[in-house]
């Protein structure tokens, strides 16, 4: 494995401004209940590098220069290919980035080989997640790479491809009856409860994960020499993907690489939609069980994510089953095989335009996010 002798940064609330030093008994949370993020934000000097200067074996961790984690616990994670679908399918001017070709079948990937780097740095010997699949999948997945126990709550009816997924690489699912929410509970409970339980790896409130995620918007900005598209669409239930996104895309402008942030759009599933519900109001008695993997009530960052939609001008919206599973078939005959949730965003992308917050000349940029394989 990579090793750095740079010291693993601090931590900080945004909210209240305490600090915390870095260390394996660090807080995952601030003692205000507000998510802490790094301390130290890097951002590299000069301007940005032609495409062919980039190492692209290296993966994501070719943008380490932006990161504030070294790249200890990597399987050549990255660089996901951007591929224009059918525009008799889709429309014009759409790209689709390929995040479901990642090592374990998700860009959780992206989270979590940065979440797992911080755990190496931090030397920390066992981790804890709760996840409905995927993250879950990739957190057990980088754990057995780092050589971490790990322990990963999941909904008691979780599907058995991603409980396999799980056991397979050694870590240890704790099934918990009830919703989502009560699967974060338990979880919580077991750390603050028991020291020996772990250090939370939590992909809704460990900053690193959100460092992992912020890798999407430099790999796109860089396969499209360096023009950024007017808006990005993106599954949203904790938001590790859309929050990250708009991370990087920060990140690119303040480092003089791009000259704007595209427009953040999130698509939600029907009765799990408190951003959509926060910005146009709730829909009572509308549901949408398809989309599984974003069925998120409790957002831990929604303060954050609702700041990111205003400075972008974006939105977010709530989608009823139908159009997701129509999406899903079209995604499929089209040669992308992609879970159901990966299906919400395309979805929303016609459901915007239709509103009129995407025009048909708009460049837009989907990532399909997980692998049918794990259907």
């Amino acid at each position: 494995m990579p090793e750095s002798s740079s010291s693993p940064s601090d931590l900080t609330c945004p909210d209240c401004g305490r600090t915390y030093d870095a260390g394996p008994d660090e807080p995952w949370r601030c003692a205000c209940g507000h998510p802490l993020d790094f301390a130290d934000s890097p951002t590299p000097d000069g301007p940005a590098p032609d495409f062919g200067e980039l190492d692209a074996r290296a993966g994501l961790w070719a943008f380490e220069d932006f990161l504030p984690v070294s790249p200890r616990v990597t399987l050549g994670e990255g660089f996901t290919p951007l591929q224009t679908p059918d525009a008799d399918d889709w429309g014009r001017n759409v790209q689709f980035k390929l995040e479901y070709v990642f090592p374990s079948g998700s860009f959780k990937d992206r989270g979590a080989t940065a979440t797992l780097s911080r755990a190496a740095e931090l030397g920390v010997e066992k981790i804890v997640e709760d996840s409905s699949g995927n993250a879950g999948a990739a957190i057990a997945q980088y754990a057995a790479r780092a050589g971490i126990d790990a322990d990963i709550y999941v909904p008691a009816d979780a599907k058995q491809s991603k409980i396999a997924a799980i056991e397979r690489v050694g870590a240890t699912p704790v099934r918990v009856e009830g919703s989502r929410q009560d699967v974060t509970d338990a979880c919580v409970e077991a750390v603050e409860s028991d020291e020996r339980a772990g250090w939370y790896a939590s992909h809704a409130w460990n900053p690193a994960f959100f460092a992992g995620t912020a890798t999407f918007a430099f790999e796109v900005a860089a396969q499209r020499d360096w023009a950024v598209p007017d808006a990005v669409v993106t599954p949203l239930g904790h938001g590790t993907l859309f929050l990250g996104a708009y991370r990087g895309f920060r990140a690119l402008k303040e480092a003089g690489w791009t000259d704007r942030i595209p427009r953040l759009l999130g698509a939600q599933a029907a009765g799990y939609a408190p951003i959509a519900a926060e910005l146009h109001g709730s829909e009572d008695g509308r549901t949408n069980d398809v989309a599984d993997g974003i069925q998120i009530l409790d957002p831990a960052r929604k303060g954050q994510i609702l700041d990111a939609i205003e400075k972008t001008g974006g939105d977010a919206i709530a989608l009823d089953a139908e159009p997701v599973a129509d999406a899903l078939d079209r995604l499929r005959r089209g040669g992308f095989y992609v879970e159901p949730t990966s299906a919400v965003a395309p979805a929303a992308l016609a459901e915007f335009r239709e509103r009129g917050v995407l025009d048909a000349e708009d460049e837009v940029v989907v990532p399909l996010t997980g692998s049918g394989l794990k259907s």
